[in-house]
């Protein structure tokens, strides 16, 4: 038996994706065309699912490319938004705004080559964000139970609840593609004798971005 689902849709492309820039908190400017285009599209199907399936809840975080997201996805499913400062995404510190090129090259590596080091003064530690953001997830999965809730998330956000159901632990270096606008979707399976166990039933699904145009 399926109980808890958790449904995460990642932003579309932001400007400072297109950029090549960082962007935190104080610089990120929103979606691009396309970004909003690329949600309108997982929007379209997400509210298919729904309408057989509902969702319960819609959560995005706090950043302006997740709260645009966050309102594509509330408009086609007609779900209220809830923006949870929790599913905030990793603090850049003084990267913030600066070309991502340019980081990595002084970091000699992206946040994960270094996991227990900040990437910028000011920034998290990657490990440091995601035990942060796989809390948030749990804190979530708590206050849910039974529920199918969606997420616009950040792609970090997803890895984070990856890491955390299944039981990565700390320091992994292995990570997975998560693409703009593509869905993850994990379910929560309870056999006949009580035991449960979180299962993947896809991720970085992004086929709603390929299909052909209709007539």
């Amino acid at each position: 038996m399926i109980t808890t689902e958790l449904v995460f849709a990642r932003h579309g492309q932001a400007q400072c994706n297109a950029d090549g820039v960082v962007g935190g908190p104080r610089t990120c400017t929103g979606l691009t065309h396309l970004g909003r285009r690329q949600v309108a599209l997982a929007a379209e199907r997400l509210a298919a699912e729904h309408a057989a399936n509902p969702f319960t809840r819609l959560y995005a975080g706090p950043r302006l490319r997740l709260r645009q997201s966050g309102r594509i996805l509330a408009d086609a499913l007609d779900l209220p938004l809830s923006v949870s400062e929790s599913l905030e995404g990793p603090n850049h510190g003084d990267a913030d705004g600066k070309v991502w090129h340019e980081v990595k090259t002084a970091f000699r590596g992206g946040p994960h080559a270094h996991p227990d080091q900040p990437w910028a003064a000011g920034s998290d530690t990657w490990n440091g964000y995601l035990q942060r953001a796989g809390a948030a997830v749990a804190d979530l999965v708590r206050a849910h139970q039974g529920e199918r809730v969606l997420f616009a998330a950040h792609g970090e956000t997803v890895l984070a609840a990856h890491v955390l159901l299944l039981e990565l632990g700390a320091g992994v270096r292995t990570s997975f593609t998560v693409d703009h606008a593509s869905i993850t979707h994990w379910q929560l399976h309870r056999d006949r004798f009580g035991a449960e166990r979180w299962m993947l039933q896809c991720h970085n699904d992004s086929a709603h971005l390929h299909a052909p145009a209709r007539p």
